[in-house]
């Protein structure tokens, strides 16, 4: 993951803050608790309503400094040994740049209502974390600009990372996606003018499309 500009330090980095001092801090803030299934780590359970809350105090606190979000973890705890939380979580693993302290975020995710709010404002390069995590376990981050499949084609049916996935199914792809939506937004991205588009040949559809979300919630107010 790309580290938020920023918030690059220019020296050498710092000792930083413990393990103990970081859940103290954090529990004491915004009452964030240690998962107690990470025995060697730092683990701290967050509520998804205040994600971006906290996200935004670990990257602009001067002390902390969590410049870079490595990656956007899901997992499906359908039948984990022992498990009677919410079925899916989604972990977010922090690393500062100028200390050497690191931590994961821990959310909790309700099968019933699987949404949690975008990080993408606060890291750019977190857009492709979301859509894979969307891809494969179908959580849906509110507020992503751009929801869809990454390692999955878009006629796929469902999430194959789930664990009532039917792992030997198949599915076929009938239709190309020639991705115009993403490649006209990069080049707007790069100060260009979409001045005509020519007619585009993808096929005809023989399976039913994928169940992309077509109208996403918002992930809430500006960072």
């Amino acid at each position: 993951m790309i580290a938020h500009r920023t918030h690059v330090p220019q020296g050498p980095i710092q000792p930083g803050l413990t393990n103990e001092q970081l859940a103290t801090l954090l529990g004491e803030r915004f009452a964030l608790t240690r998962d107690a299934s990470d025995r060697w780590d730092l683990t701290l359970v967050c509520k998804a309503e205040q994600l971006r809350e906290v996200v935004k105090y670990l990257r602009d606190e001067p002390t902390l400094s969590f410049a870079m979000l490595l990656d956007v973890v899901g997992v499906d705890y359908l039948a984990y040994p022992g498990h009677r939380s919410e079925r899916f979580a989604v972990l977010y693993p922090m690393k500062s740049l100028a200390f050497r302290h690191r931590l994961v975020l821990k959310v909790m995710v309700d099968e019933e209502a699987c949404v949690v709010p975008s990080l993408c404002e606060f890291y750019k390069s977190v857009e492709w974390a979301e859509r894979e995590a969307w891809d494969q376990y179908g959580i849906v981050f509110a507020g992503h600009p751009n929801l869809k499949r990454l390692l999955n084609h878009h006629e796929f049916v469902g999430h194959p990372l789930r664990k009532d996935y039917p792992c030997q199914k198949r599915q076929k792809l009938s239709m190309n996606d020639p991705m115009i939506d993403q490649l006209e937004a990069r080049l707007r991205s790069l100060g260009y003018t979409i001045l005509e588009r020519g007619e585009t040949s993808v096929g005809q559809a023989i399976t039913r499309p994928s169940a992309v979300p077509s109208a996403l919630p918002k992930a809430g107010g500006k960072p």
